[in-house]
């Protein structure tokens, strides 16, 4: 078994390096979208910075192993005149990158916050780096409209063909066919509602994404929900069609307001602090990098100390064996999945229950996991599997609690040591996670 070794440490909180942008790395990084070209990983990013006013393009960052990053600049130098004649942005936010061919497109949205007066437009070039032509509207919406014209995201279906789907809590998501040839919407192509929430901040459900996994045969919807600054959270629900319907673990429509708004999706990441070490708020807005055989969740967060500030997270997605994407708790630094050995699980972890209901930030407890194959109060074993999967008992209040889990060698960006996680979830889709508290030493 391999750890990851120290990655890049990166100084939170730096106010020296506010209007120094080559010195960004993942500072200011919002509504993050994933994009690799040939060996080098790109993020284009929401144009928003602590300490300042927007400067109407589109932030630029690159990596070649999604550790280190590097910021390559801006998209546009200010906001094109046909998105801003229509929204009166000060900005430009979540865009999205997608190659038709030899072209690079780049989708980017105009608005502003709590209007739905909004515009997705698009811009190309022949190379990633740009320069970007705008192209202008791809769809907009306005005042008083059903939809919001922000958001977007490209997608394909599992003949490969491009779906575009946008829209936030306005009136919920909405999906429609794309013409490869032009980038905008295919003619004839009608938009499907696949995703919606009550209409209001505190129930807010933004950012969409959908993913096609080809060995489970199913389109997965993430999809952010509440309020930006203090308890953004991420939900998936899944579909057998592209158009849908997308239900969570389940079965709940991802469309359903017959429900509390908390009931509906699986909650895979919120807000979260490991002992007594700085956590992170508001986790959301993601996209999902598929690179080879490997998933990748990239999303930003903001700290705990001050949630003015926001941070580029990427993430090692796993996928459970009934095809649900877990979350690790910590940063990549390089990990794999591999064979665990089932001795190493013993000892204390660091443990915390994604709670539906309470998206604020969680904090985690103590277990004890032992060697013997009865749960004692307060106590817990694992049960081996097979590689680095494992079954989780643990004494709930006199009542043994089971939990499918998946365990990776990754490292503790809290206590700069490489150590064990894990992601899993228990029989009614409550996910959860954990983080062995004494490092383990590499075999």
């Amino acid at each position: 078994m391999k750890f990851p070794k120290a990655p890049m440490k990166y100084k939170l909180y730096d106010e020296s390096i506010i209007h120094e942008e080559s010195l960004w790395t993942i500072n200011n990084a919002h509504d993050p979208a994933s994009f690799k070209d040939g060996d080098t990983y790109y993020v284009f990013s929401t144009d928003a910075k602590y300490g300042g006013l927007p400067t109407g393009g589109i932030q630029v960052r690159k990596s070649r192993d999604l550790i280190h990053w590097e910021f390559v600049g801006h998209a546009f130098d200010q906001i094109p005149a046909e998105a801003h004649e229509w929204t009166g942005a000060q900005g430009l936010w979540a865009p999205e990158v997608v190659k038709f061919g030899d072209t690079y497109y780049m989708y980017y949205a105009a608005s502003q916050f709590g209007k739905n007066q909004s515009f997705i437009g698009v811009a190309t070039s022949s190379q990633i780096e740009g320069p970007w032509e705008d192209q202008g509207e791809v769809v907009k919406s306005k005042q008083g409209d059903l939809p919001n014209a922000i958001d977007p995201n490209i997608t394909f279906d599992e003949d490969g063909n491009p779906w575009m789907v946008y829209g936030s809590f306005f009136g919920g998501m909405f999906v429609f066919r794309i013409d490869p040839a032009t980038g905008k919407k295919l003619a004839g192509s009608e938009e499907k509602l696949i995703a919606k929430r009550h209409e209001s901040v505190e129930a807010a459900i933004e950012g969409p994404y959908i993913v096609y996994h080809p060995e489970f045969k199913k389109y997965y919807l993430f999809v952010s929900y509440d309020s930006l600054f203090k308890n953004y959270n991420i939900r998936v629900g899944r579909a057998d069609h592209i158009e849908g319907p997308y239900v969570d673990f389940n079965g709940n429509e991802m469309t359903d307001l017959s429900l509390p708004p908390n009931d509906v999706g699986m909650k895979i990441l919120g807000g979260y602090k490991f002992g007594d070490s700085e956590g992170w708020i508001a986790p959301g807005h993601n996209s999902v990098l598929k690179d080879g055989d490997s998933y990748f969740i990239v999303h930003h967060a903001r700290g705990e100390k001050d949630p003015h500030w926001h941070y580029l997270h990427v993430r090692k997605i796993v996928w459970s064996e009934d095809g649900w994407p877990l979350v690790s708790p910590e940063r990549y630094a390089g990990e794999e999945e591999t064979e665990i050995d089932p001795a190493l699980m013993e000892g204390t972890w660091e443990y915390i229950q994604m709670d539906k209901d309470q998206n604020e930030q969680l904090h985690s407890r103590s277990i004890e996991l032992g060697s013997d194959t009865k749960a004692g109060r307060g106590k817990g074993f694992c049960r081996y599997i097979k590689g680095n999967q494992f079954e989780l008992f643990l004494n709930e209040n006199g009542r043994e609690r089971k939990e499918e889990i998946i365990v990776l060698p990754a490292w503790d960006w809290e206590n700069w040591v490489p150590t064990l996680v894990f992601a899993g979830k228990d029989e009614h889709g409550e996910v959860i996670i954990g983080k062995k508290v004494v490092p383990v030493t590499e075999e």
